[in-house]
């Protein structure tokens, strides 16, 4: 996913276009990684002085639920990146520290039994935490 095409999709759906909606989209597309409300704020608040959690998490959640943004929770908290442009079924790497991701294209579920008939499985989700090389370098370098 990109700016244009998040944008788009608004679009499509019917969603009213907005400097606010574009520019929180606009960070994500810069940013290639999970960020949390909190740092959606920070990196806005400078242009929007009135900008709130609540319009924050609410525009969060369309870009969500149009499939813009995946979300995870790292450490109980909600995080949000923009949706993976590629079609091919893979994983995530996730740093928790930067929020980094890498693809894997290994899947957990390829190990499941197709036996198993008395489930029946609608959907999957796999991701694994971590560090990435340069903050797993920092941290090692701090002794933390």
């Amino acid at each position: 996913m990109n700016l244009e095409q998040a944008l788009n999709v608004m679009k499509e759906k019917g969603y009213k276009h907005t400097g606010k909606r574009e520019d929180i989209l606009a960070l994500f597309s810069r940013e290639k990684r999970y960020l949390a409300a909190k740092d959606v704020l920070q990196a806005l608040q400078g242009t929007y002085s009135g900008l709130s959690f609540d319009t924050i998490y609410r525009n969060l959640s369309l870009f969500s639920n149009l499939g813009i943004l995946e979300e995870t929770e790292l450490e109980g908290e909600k995080k949000y990146r923009f949706a993976c442009s590629t079609d091919d079924h893979h994983h995530h790497l996730i740093c928790v520290e930067c929020g980094k991701t890498k693809h894997i294209h290994t899947c957990p579920m390829d190990t499941i039994s197709e036996e198993e008939s008395s489930f029946t499985i609608t959907g999957h989700k796999f991701e694994v935490y971590g560090y990435c090389g340069a903050c797993g370098e920092r941290r090692s370098s701090t002794g933390a």
